[in-house]
């Protein structure tokens, strides 16, 4: 990866390429999960943290098979052990439920595929009746068993005792000098313990990360994944190719998402919700009918009502409550504000710390002046509120219900319900004055 970041906390959709593997395992683990980290242990530690997990450290990279080693000790000898792979994030539960339900006291399961390139894998080596005898690994492999379509994707279950003992059994007489995993293949086939495979159709279940190459092809599958996910429940997604979920997106019926828009942390989304193009939202909710126009980000927590509209260009942060109705339009901030159902802010505004009631009109160029160096203040607006353009509010302060502030004004005082609030320098116009003129042939 030519990084100084440990492979697995590479990110894949938004989490650690290890988080998919734990997320998988967890669907269908019945004890605890043991991780086998080498190198830079505590970092991995700290960035996946969970009750769930019994971290183990390897040492000295000794190969699959020594790492698996290292896990024996804390696991229960009638127990079924499922090995999976930290670089290998895309499995689906449901493999990985057929693996385990093909092992059994009496059989080895083993997880294999058909790449259209089998470099680099081990091959699946079969006698004349299609028995699996063992795996060889490419390094070690002749020509012939080079030919072989059917690989090893590493991934296999079986029964902890005869694990142990297989693992107990193994050298590492190989071009790598290492302890391989697949060798327990053909020491199971010697015993007489059956070797059962189970081929994943689906190659992109079985594709592992080894550089950044692979990563961003993967980070394209995994988001065409989820894509086809949404479509299938009644999302319209204008290209999947150009979509990016990395957290969790929850959606109703009849929506639309354009193109290179970008959904992180929580998101979940209401029927009819329209998404423009280039949007990017994290941790929010969005009602029913409401539009979320282009070039718009929304910073959560956030939660729009049914029928708001927002954008384009607009920045919701965190702490934002927009009614039903409401409209926040181009080049309008906000943060721990509230607008109130009907309420609208139109252009070139920062509401911070406000609160607005219902049917409030915001002129272009007003801002909420929340901070004073040191303390945040809030901004009351009540109902039916009009804040003329380029206003200045000092909190903090009230603005009444139906109260008017006129354009231009720095209010710092309450302005009373039904009230006109004006706070300008008086205008003054001087006659004959001379705009500063360049000296001669200055241009």
């Amino acid at each position: 990866m030519c990084s100084m970041q440990p492979k697995v906390l590479h990110s894949l959709a938004g989490q650690p390429l290890l988080a998919h593997v734990l997320n998988a395992a967890r669907e269908v683990a019945t004890q605890r999960i043991r991780v086998v980290v080498g190198a830079d242990m505590n970092a991995v530690v700290a960035a996946l943290p969970g009750d769930d997990i019994d971290w183990i450290e390897q040492s000295h990279q000794l190969g699959t098979g020594h790492a698996v080693q290292m896990a024996l000790p804390r696991l229960a000898t009638d127990a079924t052990a499922l090995v999976l792979y930290g670089d290998v994030p895309l499995m689906r539960p449901a493999t990985l439920e057929a693996l385990l339900a093909a092992a059994s006291e009496d059989a080895l399961a083993v997880l294999t595929s058909r790449p259209p390139d089998p470099t680099g894998y081990g091959r699946i080596l079969r006698d004349a009746q299609g028995r699996v005898t063992g795996i060889i690994e490419e390094k070690d492999a002749s020509p012939t068993q080079r030919a072989i379509g059917e690989v090893n994707t590493g991934i296999l279950a079986a029964p902890v005792h005869r694990l142990a003992n297989w693992l107990s059994r193994i050298g590492n007489d190989n071009a790598q000098g290492e302890y391989y995993l697949t060798d327990i293949v053909a020491l199971a086939a010697a015993d007489g313990v059956a070797v059962t495979t189970r081929e994943a159709r689906d190659l992109t279940e079985v594709e592992g990360v080894n550089d950044r190459i692979q990563l961003a092809r993967l980070e394209r599958l995994i988001q065409l994944r989820q894509a086809q996910r949404l479509m299938a429940e009644g999302v319209s997604i204008a290209d999947p190719g150009r979509f990016d979920c990395r957290g969790e997106l929850i959606a109703g019926r009849d929506l639309w998402i354009d193109v290179n828009c970008v959904f992180e942390g929580r998101v979940v989304m209401a029927d009819g919700v329209q998404i423009g193009p280039h949007c990017v939202i994290r941790d929010a909710e969005i009602g029913a009918g409401a539009q979320i126009r282009a070039h718009t980000v929304i910073e959560g927590p956030v939660t729009i009502a049914a029928g708001a509209q927002v954008g384009p260009f607009a920045r919701l942060r965190e702490g934002t409550h927009i009614g039903p109705g409401a409209r926040i339009g181009n080049f309008v901030e906000t943060k721990q504000a509230e607008l109130g159902a009907g309420s609208k802010a139109n252009h070139l505004s920062y509401l911070g710390d406000a609160s607005l009631g219902a049917g409030v009109n915001v002129g272009a160029g007003t801002i909420t002046c929340n901070y004073d160096g040191a303390n945040k203040h809030r901004t009351e607006i009540g109902d039916g509120a009009f804040i003329g353009s380029n206003s200045a509010l000092v909190a903090p302060v009230r603005i009444g219900a139906r109260a008017t502030v006129g354009a231009g004004s720095t209010i710092t005082s309450e302005v009373p319900d039904g009230h006109l609030g004006v706070a300008r320098g008086k205008q003054r116009n001087l006659a004959g004055w001379q705009r500063p003129r360049k000296p001669t042939g200055d241009r």
